[in-house]
């Protein structure tokens, strides 16, 4: 199977950059449609059983509260205790102006049904989340998802993190995330064709990862009490991390293509770039070609680096900002890079996804939109799942 930086790209977008906005959809990675159905010609069950599991040790069951919020049909939907789905409704916010969408644990394993939709498994210790229904631009029922990267947010103070999926005919599509923020140490289980769980965490690794960002200067207001890591794009925006962090690094990258050749092979064949004037510009299978990107560029993976569905410019966009989120432009001439030895060298990287990465035990994590490129991502998909299991592991 080919890596997914090779299909055609469905990847996020930074919906909540303005964290707090009303939004339609939530910033879920949206990874199923390049999936295909198996070849037998079955498709996946349209009721997928899922599990819920504590093994947090800090924190009852009576403490922990389950949101599974999404898309279905263009609409956005929840899932209600019994396993239905029920559209998002202005009348659902309560006295205190949130809803109450919280899914009780009501034993160690508990157990969901889960139906077609696409969207996030949320997960708060202690209080409840504040979700808000609104009305969107286009007149329907919306949440306001929570922005744990925003100070101002209701939800800012709360101890909360999410998984993400989708689960349709062609089967389910999952991974942990950490794009936005890392807090709860979970992983997630799919059994199906195969059995894969990934996003469980190393003895200690949580602890660890917080320490390892507080200890980089540059990195180290992310580090929110022992709350959360803010993702350094996030930082950026709300003026915690320096605007300009990886120019010297983009600036080296433009001075080096610029008298040798950079090459990107992606599933449409092999891109040869340099840069011409201002622009890394490839020729191959169709000429693509890049402005030279900001730090917020490289962070979010966006603007300047902004990778089209279009299977050409989108994955060797894609490509490019795993290279520079990862510091590997500059000693690799052949991208992507696939020794993970030789990820996040140096002072100059992501120290952020280099310790979330560092943290797990199989080595995968989304610490950035295009973590996936040469599957470094902690994510899994089945096209015949027969069941899921997010569990909460120690702290």
């Amino acid at each position: 199977m080919a890596p997914r930086h090779q299909r055609n790209l469905t990847r996020r977008k930074m919906l909540f950059a303005l964290g707090g906005a009303a939004v339609a959809v939530p910033a879920i990675a949206t990874v199923a449609p390049y999936a295909l159905a198996s070849q037998d010609g079955t498709s996946a069950s349209d009721s997928l059983p899922v599990t819920v599991v504590n093994n947090s040790g800090s924190f009852a069951n009576t403490s922990v509260h389950v949101y599974v919020v999404g898309n279905l049909d263009g609409k956005q939907v929840r899932l209600t205790p019994d396993g239905t789905v029920a559209p998002i409704a202005l009348s659902d916010n309560g006295a205190d102006g949130f809803t109450d969408y919280a899914i009780p644990l009501s034993a160690s394993n508990t157990k969901l049904s889960l139906p077609y939709m696409s969207g996030r498994i949320y997960v708060s210790l202690g209080d409840k989340l504040k979700f808000k229904a609104v009305t969107d631009g286009n007149g329907n029922a919306a949440l306001q998802y929570p922005a744990g990267w925003v100070a101002s947010d209701p939800n800012y103070g709360i101890l909360h993190d999410c998984a993400e999926f989708t689960y349709n005919a062609a089967g389910m599509f999952c991974n942990t995330t950490m794009v936005d923020m890392f807090s709860v140490p979970m992983s997630i289980r799919l059994t199906g064709d195969k059995d894969q769980t990934t996003g469980t965490l190393r003895d200690g690794g949580r602890a660890a990862a917080f320490a390892a960002v507080k200890q980089v200067g540059d990195f180290a207001r992310l580090v929110v009490d022992d709350t959360r890591i803010i993702a350094p794009g996030h930082g950026l925006d709300a003026g915690l991390f320096a605007t300009d962090y990886f120019a010297p690094y983009i600036d080296e990258v433009w001075s080096t293509y610029t008298g040798k050749d950079l090459k990107v092979t992606t599933n449409a064949g092999t891109f040869t770039g340099r840069v011409r004037g201002d622009r890394l510009t490839f020729d191959g299978p169709a000429s693509v070609s890049f402005a030279k990107p900001s730090t917020r560029d490289v962070l979010f993976c966006d603007g300047n680096l902004a990778a089209p569905n279009d299977g050409t410019t989108g994955p060797v966009a894609a490509v490019l900002g795993a290279g520079f989120n990862r510091s590997t432009l500059i000693s690799d001439t052949a991208q992507p890079s696939t020794d993970p030895a030789t990820f996040y060298q140096g002072d100059l990287t992501n120290h952020y996804a280099k310790a979330i990465h560092a943290a797990t035990k199989d080595g995968k994590a989304y610490g950035f939109a295009f973590d996936d490129v040469a599957d470094f991502a902690s994510y899994i998909q089945d096209t015949q799942p027969t069941g899921f299991t997010l569990t909460l592991s120690p702290f």
